[in-house]
């Protein structure tokens, strides 16, 4: 028998959609009831019926008002039927109240003081793949079949070990595995006692700053620097104070300033420059650390892609014992979804900051570490990243030449190094680079404006331009795009 309640039902189950059927017919229901359409009292369509009209099973429908009685929404009679309950009337006036008070209200939501500076200097693009984004490799090349032997492997010999929490800093065999690779490729010293696995270099970072530093404490970026670092210092209420670079990397002098507690650096491949600092500067730093008892922290993210010459050997691996913590990811080497980083810390914090990467973050993905390991240890890693150095290498030749040409060989700067995944397009010192890199995100061409990443004010002007995720045919088409709006905003008077 047709009923008021069941066309209510039918027309809200039938305008759903994508869902399994008992899913959608709670849904239905359950909206209706909130809605007030079917309101407290209202007597359920019989199972029976109401199974018949939606050409439903009538197990279905029992599953269902089973369900919506377990939650409250209705109440069964023996011999009298299903009725919307009363107590989902007061739910009614409670919603109806609060939704006035949302409509009314105009405050914002109680959000952190620094939870909101955050926000304010928030730069992580909404879009993480596209021609010319910064610091995105070739994903497309990867071996994925190679490394998914190996993890099929470790699912098939699953070690109990590897299913739990890890309260360790990580798969032992990944921590012996890049100690081998690190020391011979990186020239870093160190024992797989002194490795921490992370999930990438933000991970890292904060819980270096968490660990090492108090609120109110200050640590050295670089002028211009990674954002990354920055908000992080923020969210730990830990002051950046923004140190200059030059062709030679960091400026690092003794100043009147107090003494920072961290110093960041990327002395292989400056972020976002590109210049590599000298053995000079290297050990002027050191010095600097070890005087002011201050710790530096060695952001190594992509110095396998050195293009010409031998690659440029770790600040760690400099001196015995010293006061660098090494940073790293296989964002760079791999695919930034994997979600790897690591950590080589000096042995006077390993035990602590391990203690507490576990009981900040705890730790997993272990079979994932140790297939990585597996990778890592025959020799497909290496092998992975010299494919890469030769592939980048072509595609930023081919960049070069095309802004050479279309654009000029003053628009290469004066930092750029022959490494890395991004390179600078120099602006004229007078142009807006923000407007460019707006109106060329607009057209799908995701570069960055040099001037966002220095703190105080920028005093050059430039875009960041990824190009090792873009095939060669992809990235002529693109940059004739990317020429054509930077002539056009160096016509206007702003430029």
């Amino acid at each position: 028998m047709r009923s008021l309640a069941g066309d209510v039902i039918r027309q809200a189950f039938f305008q759903s959609s994508g869902q399994k059927l008992h899913k959608r017919l709670y849904q239905a229901i359950s909206s209706a009831i909130l809605a007030g359409n079917l309101p407290p009292s209202a007597r359920m369509p019989p199972t029976r019926d109401l199974a018949e009209e939606l050409e439903l099973s009538r197990n279905t429908v029992l599953r269902v008002y089973e369900q919506l009685q377990a939650e409250g929404y209705v109440s069964s009679l023996t011999g009298s039927g299903t009725f919307v309950t009363h107590s989902v009337l007061d739910n009614l006036d409670a919603r109806s109240i609060t939704g006035m008070d949302e409509t009314a209200s105009e405050d914002p939501p109680a959000l952190s003081a620094r939870c909101l500076d955050l926000l304010e200097h928030a730069s992580a693009s909404p879009q993480q793949w596209g021609a010319f984004l910064p610091g995105v490799p070739d994903v497309v090349n990867f071996p994925h079949r190679v490394l998914k032997k190996f993890y099929d492997r470790q699912t098939r010999q699953a070690l109990p070990q590897h299913l739990s929490y890890d309260s360790t800093g990580g798969a032992d065999s990944l921590k012996l595995a890049l100690t081998d690779y690190l020391r011979t490729a990186r020239g870093v010293r160190c024992s797989p006692d002194q490795i921490l696995i992370t999930e990438g270099i933000h991970q890292a970072l904060d819980l270096v700053t968490r660990s090492l530093c108090n609120p109110g404490d200050i640590a050295w970026t670089e002028e211009p620097g990674y954002w990354g670092i920055k908000n992080i210092l923020r969210m730990n209420a830990v002051e950046p104070v923004p140190i200059a670079v030059d062709e030679q990397g960091l400026i690092a002098e003794r100043r009147q300033a107090p003494a920072p507690k961290l110093l960041f650096v990327t002395p292989s491949h400056q972020y976002p420059l590109g210049s590599v600092m000298s053995l000079g500067r290297r050990q002027a730093l050191l010095s600097l650390a070890r005087e002011t008892r201050s710790w530096i922290v060695e952001d190594d993210y992509d110095s396998e892609f050195r293009f010409s010459g031998q690659p440029v050997p770790s600040l760690q691996g400099l001196e015995e014992n010293s006061p660098v913590i090494y940073v790293g990811t296989f964002s760079k080497t791999l695919y930034p979804a994997l979600r790897l980083g690591y950590v080589v810390l000096p042995k006077a914090i390993a035990t602590p900051l391990k203690k507490m990467h576990s009981e900040l973050y705890r730790g997993g993905h272990l079979q994932v570490q140790a297939a990585l390991a597996e990778f890592i240890g025959e020799g497909y890693y290496a092998a992975h990243i010299r494919k890469m150095r030769q592939l980048y290498g072509r595609r930023r030749q081919m960049l070069v030449a095309l802004i050479t040409r279309l654009l000029g060989q003053d628009y290469l700067g004066r930092y750029n190094s022959n490494a890395g995944l991004h390179l600078i397009l120099q602006l004229p010192e007078n142009c807006d680079d923000a407007a460019v890199a707006q109106q060329a995100n607009q057209q799908g061409l995701l570069v960055r404006p040099l001037s966002r990443y220095f703190m105080g004010s920028a005093s050059d002007r430039g875009l960041l331009m990824g190009f090792a995720h873009m095939q060669e045919r992809e990235l002529e088409s693109a940059f004739l795009r990317l020429a054509a709006i930077i002539k056009e905003q160096e016509k206007k008077p702003r430029c």
